[in-house]
């Protein structure tokens, strides 16, 4: 059943929301929503306090270790961690708390998918695949979604289909797909994309992207039956929005539970 999932997006050790398509290698390019006062295992904790298991911490560039750390910290075991996992470090993430380790950028050198390396970072973990999260993120091309790796600005050869979902759901136990075009815009979802994902995913996926109010999470449900997901982020009170109130979400899940 579709449920509310909730965020820790970390930027230069902050925890920030951002428009997601202006994440460059210029600081100047960037566009922030929110920057918040309060550190990252303040969020963790309020996770953890309101038993919203499956939220994502995800690194976004250099200078985010501690800060993640701190996070995981706070609640062992109860967050998955991405940004910057390859198989040299995934290990070492899951000993120190991470639920789950998530993907996206390694499976593509020079955008080109690489089964090797997949492989590799599931063999660093044991070859349990329920401790690993594939990140497709993504970004549209015409009436086609590409993953987008590397801060979401290199679009790569990988095509978001139902063949490229059957050929990575053996490796992983879920999806993570953030709409890049849509991020931290609060315009509404992609809804075409989170019914396509419901029709494709055998494994549980969450969506991420233009989440902007409680009707959205309605929306979600509705267009996937129930099956994936929705992270919402800087529509929320927590994070400095105003679409939607971090209590009302809770509730909205006990509710659809």
């Amino acid at each position: 059943m579709t449920r509310f999932r909730p965020c820790i997006d970390l930027h230069s050790g902050q925890v920030k929301q951002i428009v997601g398509g202006t994440l460059t290698d210029v600081d100047s390019s960037l566009k922030t929503n929110y920057v918040s006062k309060l550190p990252a295992g303040h969020f963790a904790k309020l996770y953890r306090e309101n038993d919203l298991s499956g939220a994502h911490v995800i690194m976004l560039g250099p200078g985010n270790e501690d800060a993640s750390k701190e996070a995981l910290a706070a609640w062992p075991s109860g967050l998955q961690v991405g940004g910057g996992i390859t198989d040299k470090n995934a290990a070492q993430w899951m000993e120190w708390g991470a639920e789950k380790v998530i993907i996206t950028s390694y499976l593509f050198p020079d955008g080109k998918f690489s089964m090797e390396r997949l492989q590799a970072v599931l063999a660093a973990l044991g070859n349990d695949k329920s401790k690993l999260v594939i990140d497709l993120s993504c970004r549209r091309r015409g009436d086609l979604w590409f993953v987008a790796m590397n801060k979401w600005q290199t679009i790569t050869d990988m095509e978001v289909n139902q063949e490229t979902i059957r050929l990575l759901e053996p490796f992983c136990s879920e999806f993570l797909i953030h709409a890049a075009d849509n991020e931290g815009l609060q315009r509404g979802i992609d809804e075409e994309l989170v019914k396509k994902l419901s029709e494709w995913c055998a494994i549980p996926v969450t969506y991420a992207g233009g989440g902007r109010n409680l009707q959205d999470l309605d929306n979600v449900k509705r267009l996937s039956n129930g099956r994936v997901d929705l992270t919402i982020g800087s529509a929320l009170d927590v994070f400095g929005g105003s679409g939607v109130k971090f209590e009302d979400c809770i509730a909205w899940n006990k509710q659809n539970a």
